[in-house]
């Protein structure tokens, strides 16, 4: 077992290292659906893919690791992950959910669980007074993401955590923005991570795949029960194309943050911008909160042009960063979160939260800072009413 003590070493050590029968320093993809007994009730640990995957294996160990918890477990998506933990509750429960979470996460909690009798209700989650009195008896969980999809609001973790478990409720965070690398919600109170691996732990755009973390063996049985149960399991393959992106994690994380709080600094400088949403900057909302519970302030940032800006023509101007759904690979990508990655959520809701008609989110990717900023440049130069 190698020694290491930092999460750069974490990041390629952890979990299950390598392969004992051949002394391969990555773990073998094991391509096999069934496994050979050696009698009735006789087996070598395995017995079917769904159930458990050695390949899968590892990377539940590696996530478990990273995020400082009991058990990881590995979906096709992220929003199986999500999907898989809110079936441990029940008809009659109540989620809170803070006030802007990815569109999905909505999506499932309205049009999926709730005809199943599990409600929610949108929480400020900004607001601690505000949020303790959202508590109703049939409150069982409070989903939340810090920073937030797409406003990137801060949520106090300890005190959120700590609010909930005084009405006997989980607390699950949702860290697809931030990775274990730049913050790490167990060690704040919660009991259950989820992320959308297809983002920074993949890295590279090319596959999908969800990841959760409980910090509880009780919790932990619940959620393989339902796991294997329910099936949505990721397959061994992207498991080693995920172990494989983890590896590199931290490298990317340090570029991706350094171009993003350079690009966030130019932006704010911006005339054309009316305004912007990273909590890296002293001035933004929760700027010293986040500084307590995460490394930095992450690589996503929105933004609003002036009025006198047209975004279509923004978007449409833009020559090296792409306009795509998803977040967190190499290459910058842009997005409108209230015609894409929002849109589930109804208009008014929308507005209500803050997400505008004129909100444009971008994840910097680990380009040249000085190639990104041309592009956003001419882009905005281009996108200005005539």
């Amino acid at each position: 077992m190698p020694d290491y003590q930092k999460i750069e070493s974490a990041v390629i050590h952890g979990g299950i290292y390598g392969d004992k029968t051949t002394g391969a320093v990555n773990v073998p993809v094991y391509l096999t659906s069934t496994y050979e007994q050696s009698g009735l009730g006789q087996n070598s640990g395995w017995e079917y893919s769904r159930t458990g995957n050695p390949t899968r294996a590892a990377l539940e160990a590696l996530i478990a690791e990273l995020e400082r918890g009991k058990a990881g477990f590995a979906f096709a998506s992220g929003m199986a992950a999500v999907t898989c933990v809110l079936q441990l509750f029940r008809s009659g429960d109540r989620v809170l959910i803070s006030s802007n979470v990815y569109g999905g996460t909505y999506r499932v909690l309205d049009k999926v669980f709730l005809q199943f009798g599990l409600s929610y209700a949108i929480a400020d989650t900004t607001d601690l007074a505000a949020f303790e009195a959202a508590f109703t008896p049939d409150v069982k969980a409070v989903l939340i993401e810090t920073p937030a999809n797409p406003l990137l609001t801060v949520t106090d973790l300890d005190t959120v955590s700590s609010i909930a478990k005084l009405h006997g409720a989980l607390t699950i965070v949702d860290n697809t923005f931030m990775t274990p690398y730049l913050q790490r919600p167990i060690e704040h109170g919660a009991d259950i991570v989820v992320h959308s691996a297809t983002k920074y732990l993949g890295g590279h755009s090319d596959l999908v795949a969800g990841l959760a973390v409980v910090n509880d063996d009780s919790l932990a049985e619940r959620l393989a029960f339902l796991q294997n149960a329910t099936g949505g399991v990721l397959d061994p393959f992207d498991s080693f194309l995920l172990l494989r992106g983890i590896k590199t994690l931290a490298v990317r994380m340090d570029r991706h943050v350094g171009n993003a709080e350079q690009t966030a600094s130019w932006l704010m400088r911006n005339a054309a911008v009316k305004r912007i949403y990273y909590p890296g900057l002293p001035r933004a909302q929760g700027y010293e909160l986040n500084r307590k519970q995460a490394k930095n302030g992450g690589a996503m940032i929105s933004f609003e042009l002036d009025e006198g800006y047209d975004i279509r023509r923004f978007f449409s101007s833009l020559k090296l960063i792409a306009l795509a759904e998803s977040l967190g690979g190499v290459e910058s990508l842009v997005c409108h979160p209230a015609s894409m990655t929002h849109a589930s959520i109804p208009c008014e809701v929308r507005r209500r939260v803050g997400i505008t008609d004129g909100l444009i989110r971008l994840s910097v990717g680990i380009e040249n800072w000085r190639d990104l900023r041309d592009d956003l440049e001419q882009a905005i130069k281009e996108s200005k009413v005539k």
